[in-house]
């Protein structure tokens, strides 16, 4: 499982390291426009070519998404007491503590765990996170109108389109599914270079503060996972796949966002960066008591 790990996370680890090193040889990055074309082309095409395909029955689709969002809104509401702790603005700390990834990193490693059976489980898990993060997350890191930044967000509508597909166990046509495809292929590997070129300008004292957080943020989203399952009454297979992803390290997209609204987005960076290093160690471990 290490090496199944490690083979996940080295693509993160790698992209990360291509743009620190871009940047410390001197070479110009134009962050503001990788930033655009990731949110308003990348993203949505790759949201659509992660779930377009995927199988879940409605029902189990309904209870873990609503188990998901019960998780996402318990983080939200810690990360005042959170931020409180590290003497940090809540509204730097929100998206990092509700929204990890369970997308490009989470996805792998539940289908690695659990397999198909597990993989749809998984899928619902993301959809939930990402619905909440381009419609909620877009409108506390916008600068104007929240209606006309969720109108203006092309991420919302295919998030949208995705769940009528899911939930009508409808495909693309294959022209459209292709064109999708092509396009989504940019977006995760921009990201990750454009998380190494802030991560050049990092202090150390950074580093150990993205290190603090991890330790505070993982137990909890855990803990979270685990009891709301139980709550609400998911099959033990579900329980441990909401266990895994809400414990994913944070999110790139949520140092994009930060880097879009200004908000510490250097501080961001770190903690995706070591939240993501830290993986290595108590995924394993996580995983040892899930299976």
């Amino acid at each position: 499982m290490l090496a199944e790990l490690f083979a996940v996370m080295a693509p993160v680890l790698a992209g990360a390291g291509l743009g620190y090193l871009w940047v410390r040889l001197g070479h110009p990055y134009p962050v503001d426009f990788i930033t655009r074309l990731v949110f308003n082309i990348g993203t949505p095409a790759l949201v659509l070519a992660s779930l377009s395909g995927a199988n879940i029955d409605a029902n189990s689709f309904g209870q873990m998404m609503f188990a998901t969002a019960i998780v996402i809104l318990t983080m939200g509401a810690a990360s005042f007491v959170v931020a409180k702790l590290l003497r940090r603005s809540w509204r730097v700390l929100l998206a990092p503590m509700m929204y990890p990834n369970t997308g490009n990193m989470g996805l792998p490693v539940v289908l690695y765990a659990f397999g198909s059976a597990g993989f749809a489980y998984g899928i619902t898990v993301m959809v939930t996170v990402s619905l909440f993060q381009f419609t909620l997350g877009a409108v506390l890191n916008s600068n104007g109108s929240p209606t006309k930044t969720l109108l203006k967000t092309p991420t919302v509508y295919a998030i949208l389109i995705s769940m009528a597909l899911l939930l009508t166990d409808t495909s693309l046509p294959p022209w459209l599914a292709n064109t999708v495809d092509l396009m989504s292929g940019f977006t995760v590997p921009l990201m990750l270079i454009t998380l190494g070129v802030s991560l050049a300008s990092i202090q150390v004292k950074s580093l150990r503060s993205g290190i603090g957080f991890s330790l505070v943020r993982i137990p909890l989203a855990a803990g979270a996972a685990w009891l709301i399952a139980g709550w609400v009454g998911l099959p033990p297979l579900a329980q441990s796949i909401l266990v895994l992803q809400m414990s994913m390290p944070v999110a790139v997209f949520n140092y994009l966002f930060a880097q879009r609204a200004q908000r510490e987005p250097a501080y961001v960076a770190s903690l995706v960066f070591c939240s993501t290093l830290l993986a290595l160690v108590y995924l394993p471990i996580l995983l040892a008591f899930l299976m």
